[in-house]
């Protein structure tokens, strides 16, 4: 019997991958066997140390493209590298994204321009790049990263809500368009997540934010990257556009 989550043949871009959840979607979907190519902004050092290892570990083809999400030629090469090495993409996780908090009428103008254009523009950067190319295998899954405060807002995160929420409008629009080209269109709505971003969160918000997931545990990265794996393979094949929150019944 074939596995359904094999990806074995199939080649993946993975968007901020050096650490967190990206990393976790890229060793998940590796361990799977799917051939990668990895995105990291901060420094070309530590994506590569981050490919070299996945691969090494895994034994699957691992590249990189160093590079911001938010600028359309960052999407562009890593489609391009997908091109040149292998012909062919059927995996896009657009995971990149930052978070900066800030109450309304005290957000500087340069803290919402770098949530928009990383939160936003770089997903639909990604989606236009790799659309192009899964367009020419007649397949393809997209997966965007939306989050809980995308779908019901806190207060706090005006402009964080704001670039999540059109991140699910983005997977909708985007889904309708290229279902005809048997691209699926899909976002995950992470809830509070285990990642080096969120332990710089105050101890009592810590807390307090714990304290209202249903569950009564933190989620972790291999949470999303589970999801993300469902979404990529075979067993999610009649589903696009939708958002599956997975946030252990948190209350925002």
């Amino acid at each position: 019997m074939l596995d359904p989550l094999a990806l074995s043949g199939r080649v993946a871009i993975v968007t901020g991958a050096s650490r967190g959840i990206g990393r976790a979607i890229a060793e998940t979907l590796a361990a799977h066997g799917a051939t990668l190519i990895l995105n990291g902004r901060r420094d070309g050092e530590a994506i590569s140390r981050a490919s070299r290892y996945i691969s090494e570990k895994f034994n699957v083809p691992v590249s990189y493209v160093a590079g911001d999400i938010s600028q359309a030629q960052t999407s562009a090469n890593l489609v391009k590298d997908a091109f040149t090495r292998h012909k062919r993409l059927d995996i896009y996780v657009n995971n990149a994204g930052v978070l900066i908090d800030g109450l309304i009428g005290m957000m500087p103008e340069h803290d919402i321009d770098a949530t928009l254009s990383i939160n936003l523009a770089g997903v639909l950067h990604g989606v236009q790049s790799a659309a192009r190319l899964m367009q020419r295998g007649g397949r393809g899954s997209i997966i965007n990263m939306s989050s809980i405060i995308g779908r019901f807002g806190n207060t706090g995160q005006l402009v964080y809500s704001a670039s999540k929420a059109g991140v699910i409008g983005a997977t909708l629009a985007a889904a309708k368009e290229l279902a005809p080209k048997n691209i699926r269109v899909n976002a995950i709505a992470p809830g509070f997540i285990d990642t080096d971003m969120v332990r710089q969160i105050p101890e009592a918000k810590f807390a307090e934010r714990l304290a209202s997931i249903g569950m009564g545990r933190i989620g972790t990265p291999q949470d999303i990257a589970n999801t993300a794996l469902f979404l990529a393979s075979d067993l999610s094949s009649y589903v696009t556009g939708q958002v599956l929150g997975v946030d252990g019944g948190m209350l925002v």
